[in-house]
């Protein structure tokens, strides 16, 4: 890995949001971490409010970075023809995006995978002539065989892995059901890859199974997201890639430290999607656990951290956890690097004006976190036939985005269903709905938005 000094390591910052005042015999705290990096390439995740992004790199500029694209070359892909064609032109356009110096590999994935630019194990250097020869690659690229992703994962993490760069990222696009392996085999292969590089994966046209696609987004902490039209493909690699060029510092970790007596209820990313980091967690010392967070550019998330602290009397206050975001050393040899920190405080008092008022981000939180969770019971009793349950589930995430000025979600949900009246949540399920816009909806269903100012 790569090393980070402290003028190449984006500045962090991290501020926290709760409600510090508990009732007697209070012990729920919940508390929103927001965490903000400035100093990156691009604007990832969220744009900060009146930024800027910096300069592209130039050559020999930025970190070190490497990228693996892994193409989905299955038989399916030939379905219509247009798709491999399509694929391709993505991953020339993501090659285009490249920064100049940053190591590369692409690979066709089928039952099995090959790495078929630069080959035999290597990276290329991306230049003007490596591009030129990998675009040249692409265009052997022909569709047939089967579909065995935890592969291609195992090859691209092979091929990462002998890279020295603080940045490995991976871009993976199927068009279908992970037929050829058993699950097990897939799982097995993220447990593997996890922590070694991220990956943004997606799925093109309707025929892939949408909890596999975002499952591997959700191990290897990228993106997930549907392209129906394959023909929006190149866009969509171009933005992944930038993205992706604009990431500054890798294996970020948040650190949760608590006090003899505190149970750690959960950890999740909220913002900009939600993702349960709490059975992610690495000790890191006494009473003190690491989550990751992966890769950072120019960009904002928030966290909600849920802790139980013992009970006190009406008066006393206590230090509920520690937050600090920590950068390992790269060696391994030296001590982790402090970025940020903040303090979540328990305080009980018996004001119950005080006690009893929710703080507006944790409140705001913890309904896009329902959000995400009813819209996938809502479409899982939909597929199963339970059309009551499924009218229940989804009726309440239209009143929950339509509460929290969720549009993109409550128009993803409109395609769904008939909104009746989006404030109580009534609602119809449509006779007809789309393959396309029931996945885009279930692919989308994590994407939260910010607090409304």
């Amino acid at each position: 890995m790569a090393n980070f000094s402290k003028s190449n390591v984006p500045q962090f910052s991290v501020e926290v949001y709760q409600n510090e005042f508990l009732p007697e015999g209070g012990r729920e705290v919940n508390a929103i971490v927001t965490v903000t990096s400035t100093g990156g390439g691009t604007t990832g995740g969220i744009p900060l409010a009146g930024s800027t992004p910096s300069p592209a790199y130039g050559p020999g500029q930025g970190p070190d970075a490497a990228v693996v694209l892994m193409v989905d070359c299955s038989g399916s892909m030939d379905y219509p023809p247009t798709k491999m064609r399509n694929a391709r032109d993505a991953t020339a356009a993501a090659i285009d995006a490249l920064r100049e110096g940053t190591r590369f590999a692409v690979v066709a994935g089928t039952h099995v995978a090959k790495d078929v630019y630069p080959g035999d194990g290597r990276l290329a250097v991306a230049d003007q002539q490596t591009k030129a020869e990998a675009k040249d690659a692409l265009r052997k690229l022909s569709a047939g065989g089967g579909t065995a992703i935890g592969t291609w994962l195992r090859l691209a993490d092979r091929l990462l892995g002998a890279a020295e760069v603080g940045i490995r990222h991976g871009i993976l696009l199927t068009d279908g059901r992970n037929e050829h392996e058993a699950p097990e085999d897939l799982r097995a292969a993220l447990d593997s890859c996890a922590g070694r590089f991220t990956c943004d994966a997606r799925g093109v046209g309707t025929d892939w199974e949408v909890k596999e696609v975002t499952g591997i987004a959700a191990a290897l902490l990228g993106t997930a997201d549907i392209v129906a039209d394959p023909a929006g493909l190149a866009a969509d690699f171009t933005r992944m890639m930038e993205n992706a060029m604009g990431k500054e510092v890798a294996d970020v970790a948040l650190r949760l430290w608590t006090p003899v007596g505190v149970e750690i209820r959960f950890v999740k990313q909220v913002a900009p999607t939600v993702a349960d980091l709490t059975g992610r967690r690495t000790e890191a010392g006494p009473r003190a656990g690491d989550y990751p967070t992966g890769s950072w550019g120019d960009e904002s998330r928030d966290y909600h951290v849920c802790v139980l602290v013992p009970e006190a009397g009406i008066g006393q206050e206590m230090l509920a956890a520690r937050v600090s975001l920590i950068l390992p050393d790269p060696s391994g040899a030296g001590a982790p690097q402090t970025l940020s920190q903040c303090l979540v405080r328990a305080v009980w008092t018996d004001d119950m004006v005080a006690s009893t008022s929710i703080n507006p981000q944790v409140a705001h939180y913890t309904g896009q976190a329902e959000l995400a969770q009813v819209i996938q019971q809502g479409l899982d009793a939909r597929k199963s036939g339970d059309f009551d349950g499924a009218t229940a589930k989804l009726g309440r995430a239209v009143q929950l985005a339509s509460a929290s000025g969720n549009q993109d979600t409550a128009k993803l949900l409109s395609k769904v269903v008939d909104v009746v009246d989006a404030a109580t949540g009534t609602v119809r399920l449509k006779a007809k709905v789309a393959e396309a816009d029931e996945m885009t909806l279930e692919t989308r269903s994590t994407k939260t938005v910010r607090v409304k100012k």
